[in-house]
């Protein structure tokens, strides 16, 4: 049945989370594996409330953790001069501590969250129009206004969506967590429910499989599926197991066909559930990070239990959201309907679209 398989998108956090991608011997019921306790004899695993931070420490990995940027947007800060460390420039590899003085474009940086390691991670639907950045020098609204205040940490995006692509993006607190889940040494499949403008045939889908030549280096999709639409406007969930930027728009437009809508549904283990609208986020509890964590090989940490007042803040702040008004909430009628005047939302099938000796259906019936 469909509300068995690890595609449905209906149940919770947690429990998307443990239906994950695993091993074939785990495929059905990957949560029995994660429940196993441990053999007699031999120690249950720690896990960790906080994880101190003393020594020095590359520079890269210190001011990714404190959520300044990037691994690879402080490496180019380095590179250009930007960055200095006790008022003298620095090299990638270099190390420092959270003691250091650190200074980028002649302003004080401030990295005490990168003190203390704390791992926290929720789940954000994203709209369009949102740039995932934390300051926009155009004023465009970002990811960030919207997510819970912290008072000592701060928010880490776990990859990127361009202005135009809605769905899900994960953030978390530990810069960590952040950069294993990025790296493309750790292969997390990311997935996205695609609508395409133009005739695909199997010749198309099948390049599209094994590989094209884009103008940053070569590209594929790792799985590719028909998902329903008719005509010109096909649906497809596609999955790819690095996140360059605009890729699944750059690889579709290469063979002549555009999309006209894209969505995250799925980032490793963690699936974007339908109950979490537009504009709306979520966190994950201590089972769903564990599985995060375990993916990229990273100890286990506890997360931190949040207050009564807490939680009453953060409800009291999704409440005065503005509300999104973009296309991904109109009403998804015919030409001649009245936008917006509908109960319709944009959406993706549930369930995993059916399959035909591996290959993406090309005939003009739904998936």
């Amino acid at each position: 049945m469909a509300s068995e398989r690890p595609w449905t998108t209906g149940k919770p956090a947690a429990k998307s989370a443990s239906n994950a991608n695993k091993p074939s011997a785990n495929r059905r019921n990957p949560a029995k594996s994660s429940a196993k306790t441990a053999k007699p004899g031999k120690p249950a695993p720690e896990v960790l409330a906080t994880l101190q931070v003393d020594g020095p420490e590359r520079i890269q990995k210190l001011l990714a953790r404190a959520g300044v940027g990037s691994r690879r947007e402080i490496e180019g800060w380095m590179e250009a001069g930007r960055l200095l460390v006790n008022s003298k420039p620095v090299t990638p590899g270099q190390k420092a501590t959270v003691s250091d003085v650190f200074e980028l474009d002649g302003k004080r940086l401030d990295v005490a969250a990168a003190a203390e390691v704390l791992r926290r991670v929720l789940i954000y639907n994203k709209p369009e129009g949102e740039v995932t950045t934390r300051k926009d020098p155009e004023g465009r609204p970002t990811v960030f206004d919207r997510l819970p205040r912290l008072r000592e940490h701060r928010w880490i995006s776990i990859g990127r969506l361009d202005l135009n692509t809605t769905g899900l993006v994960m953030f978390t607190t530990d810069g960590e967590l952040a950069n294993r889940l990025m790296h493309p040494s750790s292969q997390i499949d990311r997935e996205y429910a695609v609508r395409i403008f133009g005739e695909v045939d199997d010749a198309m889908v099948e390049r599209l499989r094994t590989g094209v030549t884009l103008e940053d280096g070569e590209a594929k999709f790792s799985d590719i599926s028909a998902a329903g639409g008719t005509g010109m406007n096909r649906w497809f969930h596609v999955t790819l197991l690095e996140g360059r930027n605009r890729e699944v728009r750059r690889l579709w437009e290469s063979q002549g066909v555009r999309v006209s809508r894209l969505k995250r549904v799925r980032y490793g283990s963690i699936f974007l559930p339908s109950r979490l609208t537009v504009g709306k986020w979520e966190e994950l509890d201590q089972k769903a990070v564990d599985l995060l964590s375990r993916t990229v090989g990273l100890a286990k940490m506890a997360v931190p239990q949040q207050t009564p007042d807490e939680v009453a803040a953060q409800a009291r702040q999704q409440r005065k959201a503005a509300p999104v008004t973009n296309r991904s909430n109109r009403a998804a009628g015919s030409p001649g309907s009245k936008a917006g005047q509908g109960a319709r939302k944009w959406a993706v099938a549930d369930s995993k679209p059916q399959r035909s000796g591996g290959k993406a259906r090309t005939d003009k019936t739904r998936g």
